[in-house]
């Protein structure tokens, strides 16, 4: 490893995003490189992202990916699904009792390997 480590030094971050690459090659799927490449970002200009945020680029029974942490600001009416790195306990509160549905990116990725109707909110 290099003296000055550029991109992320937390393991977990770093399998996922090469988790994300294989899973971008073997299916054919170019959203899951662009969600590993938002993921290596450094920490300064990683993704974060309130449930208000969702409320408006998402609808009903849409799946949502974001590459980055979820945090509880506003309110979210609509059912969606979210995959997210990490997300606060106030956001995960909001989604479930909006009828939506939180998983790990890795879970979605297993549940859509070709990544269609996904949606990476940013």
């Amino acid at each position: 490893m290099p003296p000055n480590p550029t991109g992320p030094t937390n393991r977990q971050l770093r399998m996922l995003a090469r988790f994300l690459r294989k899973a971008a090659a073997a299916n054919s799927a170019r959203i899951w490189r662009v969600v590993a490449e938002l993921i290596e970002r450094p920490r300064r200009s990683r993704v974060v992202v309130n449930v208000g945020k969702l409320n408006r680029v998402a609808e009903d029974g849409d799946v949502v990916v974001v590459p980055g942490k979820l945090l509880g600001g506003g309110e979210l009416r609509k059912k969606v699904t979210v995959a997210a790195v990490k997300v606060s306990p106030k956001a995960a509160q909001k989604v479930v009792e909006a009828g939506g549905e939180l998983l790990t990116i890795p879970e979605l990725v297993r549940r859509v390997p070709k990544g269609t109707r996904v949606k990476v909110v940013v």
